[in-house]
């Protein structure tokens, strides 16, 4: 059951940092993206999400429902100009619990 919690959540951070990655020189568009598994004990999850990019800022949003039902939201935006780049991330545990994260980078 952890582990399947754990692959869960692991799906969610990979898309997160795929947005931290984002860089404004990048095609704008959308993407949408899903997945799922079952664990060894025959429990499965699964995940969703998608995203935009327009004038320098990219949004996101993914959900991943754990084997037990629970469901992790996440949203995050990422604006860069100047060379310095703003992210935020939310993410809502199964129980409610949120947390939130702000970071700045500069690109050299």
């Amino acid at each position: 059951m952890k582990r399947n919690l754990a692959t869960a959540i692991s799906v969610v951070a990979l898309a997160a940092a795929s947005l931290a990655a984002a860089s404004p020189a990048l095609a704008e568009g959308g993407w949408s993206r899903s997945g799922g598994g079952t664990g060894p004990y025959g429990r499965s999850w699964s995940s969703s999400g998608g995203g935009h990019c327009a004038g320098g800022s990219c949004s996101s949003h993914q959900e991943a429902i754990g084997p037990n039902g629970g469901a992790w939201r996440r949203s995050g935006a990422t604006t860069c100009a100047g060379g310095t780049c703003d992210h935020s991330v939310t993410v809502t545990g199964p129980r409610g619990g949120t947390r939130t994260r702000n970071s700045t980078w500069t690109r050299y």
